[in-house]
């Protein structure tokens, strides 16, 4: 007797059913928004995660023109400018003329925003870890690898 195939020979991708559980988007989703609420839990109602992107990008780099924060953080023209004027107005980042072009603008943290940072290293840590809890700790290292490569 025969065995009859799951689906008939020749049959494409488009022929499978589509189960959204097994998309990568879906779950990348799902495990975003996971690791917002661990940061909003942690970090509260202080900074959203794009500022604390931006502010912990500049603690780590120093002074630096908008438009390269934006890039090192990963964040398009329109973006950066929303969360700098805002970082701006809440007195935790400060702008100068860049002296070797007076062009130029450089973003620099004020007291507060190198206080504000310091006092979350901790929950940002935190937060990384709570994310990746799941994973015992070869997973953790396999896993952030892998997510490197997709960037």
């Amino acid at each position: 007797m025969a065995v009859k195939p799951d689906r008939p020979s020749g049959a494409t991708a488009q022929q499978r059913p589509y189960v959204l559980d097994e998309q990568v988007g879906f779950v990348l989703r799902q495990v975003s928004q996971r690791h917002a609420t661990i940061f909003a839990n942690r970090i509260g109602c202080d900074v959203t995660p794009t500022q604390w992107a931006a502010l912990s990008k500049l603690a780590e780099v120093g002074p630096t023109s908008q438009n390269r924060l934006g890039r090192l953080t990963a964040m398009d023209v329109a973006t950066i400018k929303g969360v700098i004027d805002r970082l701006i107005a809440r007195g935790f980042v400060t702008t100068e003329t860049d002296p070797e072009d007076a062009r130029r603008r450089l973003l620099t943290l004020s007291e507060g925003g190198r206080a504000l940072v310091q006092s979350h290293i901790a929950d940002a840590f935190a937060i990384s870890e709570e994310t990746v809890a799941p994973l015992d700790e070869a997973d953790r290292a396999e896993f952030i690898r892998l997510l490197a490569k997709l960037r």
